[in-house]
C-alpha cells in the first residue's frame, strides 16, 4: 500500500481496529474465526482488537472467545442487532468489521475493508455477488429469490447504491455508527446500518467479498421467510411515504374525481351505467386513502420520536406548532360543514323535495356530508396524535 494514504499513516500506538463478532452457542466454529481474525490484525500491522457480543451461549463459546484473546460483551437482551449493536458501542476502534462467527465469511482478509475505510468512507459492504458464493454456502431460495428481491426494493425506495444489502461481513467507522443511532435489536438491524447511512447521506463502498460454507454441524439461527418478511416490512415502514402517504392521496384524488362526477348524476359509459352504488364505493376509496395518508405522517413523526428516521425540517417546524389546535379547528370546520348538509338533507326530505328527475338525491346529499364530518375526524385524531408524540421531553432530540 502507498506509504503516503490509508492506514499506513495511523499512529500505531492507537487502537485502529475493532473486529465484532455476535455470538450464541458459536463453539464449533467460534475459535476458527478467531484465530483468523489474529492472523488478519498481524498481516495488518496494526493496533486491533476482537469482541465477543455474547447473546447468551450455553455451549463454552464465551471460554473459547477468553482462551484466544478476545474481549467477551455480554449481552442479556437477544437478538442479531443487539449483540452487535452493544459490542460495538464498547469498541475502541476508530474502525469497526462485524461479521457472523458461523465461519462463513474469512476474517484474515480483512484489508479491503480496512482500506476502504481509511480513504473516508462510512460504511463498507461485502458483497457476496460480486465476490462469488462457495458451493453450499447459500439456499438457493436465498440466493436467487429473496437477497436479490429485497436488495432491489431496498436500491429503489432509500436510492440505494448498494448492491447486497443483508451481507454481514461490513466495517464502519466508529463515529458513523454512533450518529446511525442504531435502535432494532434483531435481524432488521442489517437494514437498519445500510438504510440509515443511505439517508444520513454517509459514503458508502462495497467490495467484492467470498461467502463460504458455514462450519456449524446445526441448522442456522436464521430463518428465510420469517426474517425476509421483517426485513421488507421493516424497509417499507421505514419508508412511510411510498407504503403510506403516496397510495394514499393517490386513492383518494383518484376515489374523489370519481365521487365528484357521479355526485352530478349516473354515468354512462356504452352499456354500463355508474350510479349510486359506484358513488358509496368511490366514499370508501376517499376514506381508506384519508387514513393512509393520517397513519403515513403518524408513522414519520413515531419514527422522528424513537430515532429510527432522520429529523426532517418541516416537520421539525410542525412539531413545534400547536398542532392540536390547528387540527382541532380545521376538523371542527369540516364537521360543521358535513353536519350542515345532513340537516339539509333532513330538510329536502322532510319537505319531499328531491330534485326533478333524481330519485338518489337525497342520497347524494347526505354522502357529501358524510364525507365532510369523516374526514374532520380522521383530521382531529390524526392531530391528537401528533400533539402527543410532540410532548416536550427530557430528551435533546426534541428539543
Amino acid at each position: 500500500m502507498n506509504s503516503e494514504s490509508g492506514y499506513d499513516l495511523i499512529n500505531r500506538s492507537q487502537l485502529v481496529l475493532s473486529i465484532i463478532m455476535p455470538c450464541l452457542n458459536e463453539a464449533e466454529t467460534l475459535e476458527r474465526c478467531l484465530v483468523k481474525a489474529h492472523h488478519s490484525l498481524s498481516k495488518l500491522k496494526i493496533n486491533g482488537e476482537i469482541i465477543v457480543g455474547d447473546n447468551g451461549s450455553t455451549d463454552g463459546s464465551q471460554e473459547i472467545a477468553v482462551r484466544y484473546g478476545a474481549r467477551v460483551i455480554n449481552v442479556p437482551m437477544r437478538g442479531y442487532g443487539s449483540a452487535l449493536y452493544t459490542a460495538c458501542s464498547e469498541a475502541h476502534g476508530i474502525y469497526i468489521i462485524m461479521g457472523d462467527s458461523d465461519d462463513s465469511y474469512d476474517f484474515s482478509e480483512l484489508e479491503p475493508f480496512l482500506s476502504k475505510l481509511s480513504e473516508g468512507y462510512d460504511l463498507v459492504m461485502g458483497n457476496r455477488f460480486l465476490g462469488g458464493i462457495k458451493p453450499g454456502a447459500m439456499p438457493w431460495k436465498n440466493r436467487f429469490i429473496g437477497n436479490p428481491i429485497l436488495t432491489a426494493i431496498g436500491r429503489c425506495l432509500f436510492r440505494s447504491t448498494v448492491g447486497d444489502f443483508h451481507f454481514g461481513l461490513r466495517g464502519v467507522r466508529k463515529d458513523a455508527f454512533e450518529r446511525m443511532d442504531l435502535r432494532t435489536t434483531g435481524m432488521e438491524f442489517a437494514s437498519e446500518m445500510v438504510i440509515k447511512a443511505t439517508l444520513y447521506k454517509m459514503r458508502i463502498s462495497e467490495v467484492p467479498t467470498i461467502l463460504h460454507k458455514d462450519g456449524r454441524s446445526r441448522p442456522p439461527h436464521l430463518r428465510p421467510w420469517r426474517d425476509g418478511w421483517r426485513h421488507l416490512r421493516f424497509m417499507f415502514l421505514f419508508r412511510p411515504k411510498w407504503l403510506f402517504i403516496v397510495p394514499g392521496m393517490f386513492l383518494s384524488v383518484f376515489s374523489l374525481i370519481i365521487y365528484m362526477v357521479l355526485l352530478m348524476g349516473p354515468l354512462r359509459i356504452g352499456r354500463f351505467v355508474f350510479d349510486i352504488h359506484t358513488l358509496l364505493l368511490s366514499i370508501i376509496g376517499i376514506v381508506v386513502g384519508c387514513m393512509a395518508v393520517c397513519f403515513g405522517v403518524i408513522v414519520r413523526f413515531i419514527g422522528m420520536h424513537e430515532g429510527l428516521l432522520p429529523e426532517k425540517p418541516i416537520l421539525q417546524e410542525i412539531r413545534k406548532k400547536p398542532v392540536v389546535e390547528v387540527g382541532g379547528v380545521v376538523s371542527l370546520f369540516f364537521v360543521l360543514s358535513g353536519l350542515l348538509m345532513v340537516g339539509k338533507a333532513f330538510y329536502v326530505w322532510e319537505s319531499a323535495d328531491f330534485g326533478p328527475m333524481n330519485p338518489n338525491f337525497l342520497i347524494r346529499l347526505v354522502s357529501v356530508g358524510s364525507v365532510m364530518c369523516l374526514i374532520g375526524s380522521l383530521t382531529f385524531f390524526t392531530s391528537l396524535v401528533i400533539g402527543f408524540i410532540s410532548l416536550p421531553t427530557r430528551d435533546d432530540r426534541l428539543r
